[in-house]
């Protein structure tokens, strides 16, 4: 259980290093990471089931579903890290007006 903490915290403190970076762009790699590989096991998933099995959908939604909260919460972090280098740019192009 501590090695899963230390490597959730891990995740989470690369995600914010990343979405602090002045392009956008490093801070979508985990994400997009991280849905990937949920799909990857959602079509891994499907390509066990049999043809005729009526629940498939749902599994795979289930799947889907619950992979994808890490995505989520990834998200999350780097809006929240986003809005914060935004807000402190037009702060900073505030105080430079400021001072002409």
């Amino acid at each position: 259980m501590p090695l899963y903490l230390a490597c959730v915290g891990a995740a989470l403190g690369l995600e914010w290093f990343l979405a602090s970076r002045e392009s956008r762009w490093p801070g979508l790699a985990l994400p997009a990471v991280n849905l990937l590989l949920s799909i990857l096991a959602a079509v891994g998933l499907a390509s066990y089931m049999r043809i005729g099995d009526d629940w498939i959908a749902g599994s795979v939604a289930a799947l889907l579903l619950s992979a994808n909260i890490p995505t989520a919460l990834l998200l999350l972090l780097y809006a929240a890290c986003r809005r914060r280098r935004r807000r402190r740019r037009e702060l900073d192009i505030m105080d430079i007006e400021d001072l002409k």
